[in-house]
């Protein structure tokens, strides 16, 4: 056999690297919806044997297959005069009578790509500080009374998680049913991780994808949850933006404290927030959330009372760029203003097309970007794409002070969309992201406006200034923006 081994040697490796690229370069070309990404994979594939096509094999491949919750609102949902929560569901005509015709388009596109429907009877309030966010989260979990389930991205074990961690073992101790998911990724931002204390506490916690690579933490790696969920007695959510770490908030970090955006929920969109989380949990832990625990409390306003809102849940399996396709089609729609702030900002060219074309058809176009980024590469990279949309009558900005990690989006003062997605690669296609698509005049012209203040103390990037930089600095940022799709 050594013999043999010694002499055919470069025979079996060439039919090894045959058979290996071939096989990796048919799977790439049957199964990849992108052409870039097709073509990108079958050239590292044929220009690598054997090396490619392992490549592929490790990182090429989506191998997030998650069955189905297959769990209806109504098995939750506690029965009332109101009857079952699809009285909650908004229609077209409502829409349309509320914000005109082409936000009936919007349903449509909504109800057509997303899991969870337009619903009415909602109340959503935003908390602009860490400190409001914890404080208010906090004081949900210590009033819960049957069940609280949290998925988070970023769990960090400082005062503030584990302040938050106190309350989820008080709560589990007196004898509420508590579940919380954590990325895999992001446990391990602290060192010691928060999931030990939490054990030993007596809460029962889950890691989300919980394969990582030789045990590292890896901050780019992906397929991880991005979402941030606090569903507490089926009653009350919080969602958007904010992970829970003491650098939000002014009482640990004082003035260099990092912005964001979370918010406050109540209504029937509370159940699809708590199905969202508990179709992550079973796949996580392969436990089914059911039972009078888990069951959703009747919403406090009655159907078709404000606010309209639909849960927008996305990621690399079934709703593979939900997102993405919402984002699309509120571009097409605005009429006189679209407004954006986004810690990241790396949209791909269908996204920049959608934005030039509606700045081309006399929209305002308004991108606000922080000034201080926590993430230097991303910042680059992102400030490479600037010139496709200054030359074409977008406007960007630099907001001061310090890093905004807010994700929000006002769409003529009428549609909003807030949550946990950034306008870059990983989060709508890499990663799993609950964001609210929030169709209200009242709630979005306060958005827009909070938008507005903070424009007031921006500074605008100007192309002229851009290309007037250095050469070698430009060309880095070009070199960075290449990569954009693995930052």
């Amino acid at each position: 056999m050594t013999h043999f081994l010694a002499v055919y040697w470069p025979h079996i490796l060439a039919v090894l690297s045959i058979a290996m690229g071939a096989t990796a370069a048919i799977h790439a070309a049957m199964t990849k919806e992108e052409v870039r990404a097709a073509i990108g994979w079958v050239g590292v594939i044929i220009l690598s044997p054997i090396v490619g096509a392992v490549l592929y094999a490790v990182a090429g491949i989506n191998r997030m297959r998650r069955a189905s919750l297959s769990l209806q609102r109504s098995a939750f949902f506690q029965k009332n005069a109101f009857g079952d929560l699809t009285s909650f569901d908004a229609d077209g005509d409502s829409v349309a009578a509320q914000l005109g015709g082409r936000f009936r388009a919007m349903k449509t596109l909504g109800d057509r790509v997303a899991s969870h429907p337009l619903t009415t009877g909602n109340t959503i309030e935003r908390l602009e500080t860490g400190d409001a966010a914890y404080a208010a989260m906090k004081a949900a979990i210590d009033g819960a009374e049957r069940s609280v389930i949290l998925e988070t991205y970023i769990f960090d074990r400082d005062p503030i998680g584990l302040r938050i961690a106190d309350a989820l073992i008080g709560a589990a101790k007196r004898g509420v049913a508590v579940r919380v998911l954590i990325d895999a990724v992001g446990a391990r931002y602290s060192v010691p991780s928060i999931m030990g204390y939490l054990k030993e506490g007596g809460v029962t916690v889950d890691l989300f994808n919980g394969f990582i690579i030789m045990g590292l933490r890896l901050p780019y790696a992906n397929l991880r949850t991005h979402r941030k969920i606090l569903v507490v007695d089926g009653r009350v959510a919080f969602t958007g933006g904010m992970n829970i770490r003491q650098g939000f908030t002014r009482e640990f970090a004082a003035d260099d404290c990092a912005r964001d955006t979370h918010f406050l929920v109540t209504g029937p969109a509370v159940a699809d927030l708590f199905n969202a989380a508990a179709a992550d949990w079973r796949f996580s832990a392969e436990e089914t959330l059911k039972g009078e625990a888990w069951s959703i409390a009747t919403p406090i306003n009655a159907p078709g009372a404000p606010v309209m809102m639909r849960v927008i849940t996305s990621g690399p399996d079934r709703s593979l760029e939900t997102n993405h396709k919402m984002l699309m089609g509120a571009f097409s729609v605005a009429r006189r203003s679209i407004r954006i702030m986004s810690p990241y900002f790396l949209p791909d060219r269908e996204l920049i097309s959608a934005l030039v074309t509606a700045a081309r058809r006399g929209v305002e176009v308004d991108i606000v970007v922080p000034a201080a980024n926590n993430l230097k590469l991303v910042d680059h990279a992102m400030t490479a794409q600037f010139d496709q949309m200054l030359k074409n009558y977008c406007r960007i900005w630099r907001a001061s002070g310090a890093f905004n990690h807010s994700k929000l989006m006002v769409i003529d003062g009428a549609w909003a969309y807030v949550g946990s997605s950034n306008l870059d690669p990983r989060s709508l296609r890499l990663n799993f992201e609950v964001d609210l698509e929030v169709m209200d005049r009242g709630f979005a012209s306060t958005l827009e406006a909070h938008i507005g203040a903070i424009l007031e103390n921006a500074e605008p990037v100007h192309l002229s200034a851009l290309r007037a930089r250095p050469f070698w600095v430009r060309l880095v940022e070009k070199v960075l923006w290449l990569g954009s799709p693995y930052l």
